[in-house]
């Protein structure tokens, strides 16, 4: 297609910035008003603001490798790959899989708890009939996937309607209900108290913030995939940067208009997900948390569609690359890969099961899912900083250290127990990625850098299932 014909045909800067938008709102958002509550409102701004800049980082670190590298056409995992050698790539890939279908058990909490406002039985989200329910459909969509069956432009409209529609209603009607008053009430970390009695530190309550703040931008990585169809390769940088700023615009006003709208006491007590539902309940009667859950029910079904064939991409990719034995990428009659598809599907079932030995399913599900995307996100900044290195740009490698260092610091700092578990998950997959390279007739030390990352993760790996097994270690 030529500059002309693209102008013609793409989409333009507004509308592309929308679907960036779009893109990367999931369902997380519907519930982080009460997941922040255990923060005041001075804490949550400056977590917000911590968390927005770090994030504005990324989504321009992968702009710019976009632009620079569009012959990496692998998936998300090519820039780890390009950057640090074979097994960087297979340590991005397999933790953007588990992100992935952990993603899907989130989203069968969510949805199973959205039911339950209307259908009693599933109240909760986590009981026998709810479990049974997200297996039905787990497998459901696995059929439809397994046949070739992809998010079509249609369900992803009416996915966006059912998403946006709700919380631009949500927020127009928090805004006319604020009051200045109740939110200064509430934006002191001194009213956040222990079961004691004592102050939690403000340190401690903007840790509390970053997992379910940073769990909400996960899909950013790939909304810059938009950018081929634009009427000008010119607003693809453009449209990130709205988009991304647009999404935390939406994600600070959804979480941070509560503070101003009720006490913080009424808010911590709403312990049901989605909390938008019953919290829009309290400012304007029963019908809003009909219209909340009802359009978030609708949204999940397509969601978890599109979530169900991610991570299949996923694996088919990493197979086709030589990541992963060549039998989890073959493809079925109707070019779907049947083995990915079933194993994907067979782990998510069996995380789905510890909604019935768990009060916090649905926190533990994106907590681990947010944990595992951090190593992906951490090779993309890296990968930036060595690419902008090698090409002299000293304005995107410093975009590249800041994307970089904040992973680094959320690992080590917020949530060091859920990256080590997800280093135990990574045990497997290293045993299925030696397999591949067996099949190739490959060196599993293709660089240095190979040997020198298997053998850290492998060892870090078996030392944190040590300590999960002794109980030294727990989420």
């Amino acid at each position: 297609m030529n500059e002309i014909e693209r102008q013609k045909k793409g989409i333009g800067l507004i509308p592309l910035a929308a679907m960036v938008i779009g893109s990367a709102i999931g369902g997380g958002v519907f519930g982080i008003m009460t997941d922040i509550s255990g923060s005041a409102g001075g804490a949550a701004l400056f977590s917000w603001l911590l968390v927005g800049s770090a994030m504005l980082m990324l989504s321009l670190s992968i702009n710019n490798l976009n632009k620079k590298r569009p012959d990496l056409e692998g998936g998300i995992f090519s820039y780890a790959e390009a950057g640090f050698g074979r097994f960087a790539g297979f340590i991005s890939g397999w933790g953007y899989w588990l992100t992935c279908w952990l993603g899907n058990v989130a989203f069968a909490t969510l949805l199973m708890s959205a039911l339950g406002y209307f259908f009693p039985v599933f109240a909760g989200g986590q009981n026998i009939p709810s479990v049974v329910m997200s297996t039905l459909l787990l497998w459901g969509y696995a059929w439809l996937v397994n046949r070739g069956v992809e998010n079509a432009s249609i369900v992803n409209a009416i996915v966006t309607i059912c998403k946006l529609v709700p919380l631009f209603l949500f927020i127009v009607v928090a805004i006319s209900t604020f009051s200045i008053q109740q939110f200064i009430a509430n934006f002191s970390s001194d009213i956040i108290l222990t079961a004691n009695g004592q102050v939690v530190p403000f340190s401690s309550q903007i840790l509390s913030c970053i997992m379910v703040m940073l769990w909400v931008f996960v899909g950013i990585e790939g909304a810059s995939v938009v950018g081929s169809r634009a009427k000008k390769k010119s607003d693809v940088g453009k449209a990130t940067i709205l988009g991304i700023l647009g999404l935390i615009l939406i994600y600070v006003l959804v979480s941070m208009l509560p503070y101003g709208t009720m006490p913080m006491k009424e808010l911590q007590s709403i312990q049901t997900q989605p909390a938008m539902g019953y919290v829009f309940e309290k400012m304007v009667g029963k019908w809003g948390a009909i219209v909340i859950n009802g359009g978030l029910i609708i949204s999940l079904f397509g969601v978890w569609l599109s979530w169900t064939i991610l991570p299949v991409e996923t694996m088919r990719n990493m197979a086709q690359d030589g990541l992963l034995p060549n039998s989890w990428g073959k493809v079925n009659a109707q070019g779907a890969p049947t083995f990915a598809i079933v194993l994907t599907t067979l782990c998510t079932n069996v995380f789905l099961l510890s909604l019935l030995f768990t009060d916090s399913a649905y926190n533990f599900a994106y907590t681990l899912g947010t944990a595992a995307i951090f190593f992906t996100w951490l090779f993309l900044g890296l990968y930036q900083m060595k690419l902008s290195y090698q090409r002299r740009e000293i304005g995107q490698f410093l975009i590249g250290l800041l994307a970089s260092a904040f992973q680094v610091w959320a690992m080590f700092v917020v949530a060091f127990n859920e990256v080590m578990l997800v280093l135990v998950l990574f045990l497997p997959g290293i045993y299925f990625y030696l397999q591949a390279r067996k099949e190739q007739e490959q060196p599993v030390d293709h660089v240095k850098i190979d040997r020198f990352l298997l053998i850290l993760v492998t060892l870090v790996g078996a030392v944190a299932l040590l300590l999960f097994g002794t109980g030294k270690l727990h989420v």
